[in-house]
């Protein structure tokens, strides 16, 4: 007997030492992948650090300079025109005649109809205008984006970290409950739906940890860094203040809000384009001097002025005034349109965000102190889980509040410690699942033998 009893806690410490060495080197594993290379920075940094290597800020800008260069040119008159003509003269006559060369020259100047290049330049400045509205949102948007992105690689490790945790808590007490009698249904099922529960875990941490791997890889993209840079990002401290009313968030909306601003711009524009068109309808005049010689018996020199204009007698520019009265009604309807949407969208944002603070309102400040509670009070020996349970659940009902937030299984392992607790203290401990079973084999061996090692005694 005393030779099975040193046999005994000789497998039991090895045993020990073989479950927890995996499990150490399983998180220096983690560790060592997961633990970044580089201080953490704050949103702000990351922010600041995307407007400045952001390769996509070079486009918009580009954009601008192309605005402004069609501003350029749509402020110039046009080129003034050359045309010359050289030929050869003969005159005949009485009987004599001769020869000579005979030139022309003449340069032209066309003079555009009054007020057509200050439609031009509106139209052009429209231009610009568009152009820097769009820089400006992308780099909203891209601020946006990187702290999205920023606090969704932190909330995900974040919760990469607690279902893994929460994971390893469930199939500790799966081995526990395997060594049990596993007389009876109820058992078997409450050990099935322990172990669903621990591969749910599991999944949750995995999806976690590929949404992180996501998010570091569009920050590194956004930021123009390497894909495999790696990052650690400050928790954040945000205040949620009340909402302004809703008429104050509409009308900000109606001033500030991009999308309506493009709209606008754009319908301005469709106006000048109108118009332009109906300006068009008078034609462009030119007007230079000419000078003409012909040599033959004499010199004949001749210096004036021409004026010459298309006469508009069969194209008036109707067809083109209607499209373009068309497209500035469509951007009257896409404006009016896009107002409403804007609005909506800020309509039940507001609410949205009103409704969730009020949520926010009745949670308690200990929650997550309390939940670091029950999730600590699993790794306790069970002689100790028994009295902190009563405890907790006198205080401030744990068990119930778990059950209430729903945090994937811990509500459901504080039943199951509730209910094993005797099964809990009747082993002596919570972590020695492969030890159980080789005692429970070396109890087999010894009743064969006629002496029963009990452990509880």
């Amino acid at each position: 007997m005393k030779q099975n009893i040193l046999k005994f806690h000789s497998l039991a410490a090895a045993l020990a030492v073989a479950a927890v060495a995996p499990v150490k080197a399983a998180e220096a594993a983690f560790d060592a992948t997961n633990s970044p290379a580089t201080n953490p920075v704050t949103l702000d940094e990351l922010v600041k650090e995307a407007a400045e290597r952001n390769p996509e800020l070079r486009f918009y800008e580009a954009e601008i300079q192309v605005a402004k260069a069609g501003r350029t040119t749509a402020g110039l008159p046009a080129n003034p025109e050359l045309t010359a003509g050289v030929g050869q003269k003969t005159v005949r006559g009485s009987g004599l005649s001769a020869e000579g060369v005979a030139w022309s020259v003449a340069v032209v100047q066309p003079i555009e109809w009054p007020g057509r290049l200050g439609l031009r330049k509106a139209i052009a400045n429209r231009d610009i205008d568009l152009a820097e509205l769009g820089y400006a949102r992308f780099k909203v948007a891209l601020a946006a984006r990187m702290r999205v992105l920023a606090y969704g690689l932190f909330a995900a490790e974040e919760k990469a970290a607690a279902s893994r945790e929460v994971a390893e808590r469930f199939k500790t007490l799966r081995e526990m409950l395997v060594q049990r009698d596993p007389a009876g249904l109820t058992p078997l099922l409450e050990t099935r739906v322990i172990e669903a529960t621990e591969l749910s875990m599991q999944r949750k941490a995995s999806e976690a940890e590929i949404a992180a791997k996501a998010a570091l890889l569009e920050l590194n993209q956004l930021r123009g860094a390497a894909p495999d840079t790696r990052l650690s990002v400050t928790r954040a401290q945000f205040a949620f203040r009340p909402p302004d009313p809703l008429q104050t968030l509409v009308a900000s909306a109606r001033t500030n809000n991009f999308e309506l601003r493009v709209r606008a711009v754009d319908l301005a524009q469709q106006g000048f384009r109108v118009a332009l068109a109906k300006n068009e309808r008078f034609p462009s005049i030119s007007v230079g001097p000419t000078v003409s010689e012909e040599n033959a018996f004499d010199r004949e020199r001749i210096i004036g002025a021409g004026v010459s204009f298309p006469l508009p007698l069969w194209n008036r520019n109707t067809a083109n005034i209607q499209a373009a009265a068309a497209r500035r009604l469509q951007a009257e309807t896409s404006f009016a349109v896009a107002q409403r949407e804007v609005e909506r969208k800020v309509i039940e944002a507001a609410l949205t965000y009103e409704t969730k603070l009020r949520e926010m309102a009745k949670w308690r400040p200990d929650s997550a102190r309390q939940f670091k509670d029950a999730a600590e009070l699993a790794d306790r020996p069970a002689s100790q889980q028994v009295g902190v349970l009563g405890r907790l659940r006198d205080q401030a009902g744990v068990q119930g509040v778990l059950a209430q937030r729903g945090r994937h299984g811990l509500g459901r392992l504080g039943l199951q410690l509730d209910r094993h607790a005797a099964v809990l203290a009747h082993a002596g401990g919570s972590s020695c699942g492969h030890a159980a079973r080789e005692l429970a084999r070396l109890n087999r061996s010894d009743a064969r033998m006629g002496v029963r090692i009990s452990g509880a005694e």
